[in-house]
């Protein structure tokens, strides 16, 4: 039912997102380790789905503060060597 007071036009809503950081180093070492952990999760994560989806070759290492190594590679055989 529409009431002829009303407007037609309504806007549309706006939804909620992800609030942007600001990138800067993060100052409390227990919420950076939190921090790097997620995010090394995440980023593991993206590597695997990029080499499933677009059969890609990835290898990715990344280090920790602490000196820990943390690797993927889709190929072990040929982890540093380019296709050929």
């Amino acid at each position: 039912m529409a009431f002829p007071n009303q407007a037609m036009s309504v806007s549309p809503q706006r939804k909620m997102g992800r609030g942007k950081i600001e990138i800067k180093r993060i100052e409390n070492t227990t919420n950076r380790q939190v921090t790097f952990c997620k995010r090394r999760n995440g980023l593991l994560k993206k590597a695997y789905e990029l080499s499933v989806l677009c059969d890609a070759e990835v290898a990715l290492i990344v280090f920790s503060s602490r000196g820990r190594l943390y690797e993927y590679a889709n190929n072990s055989t040929s982890f540093l060597s380019p296709p050929s």
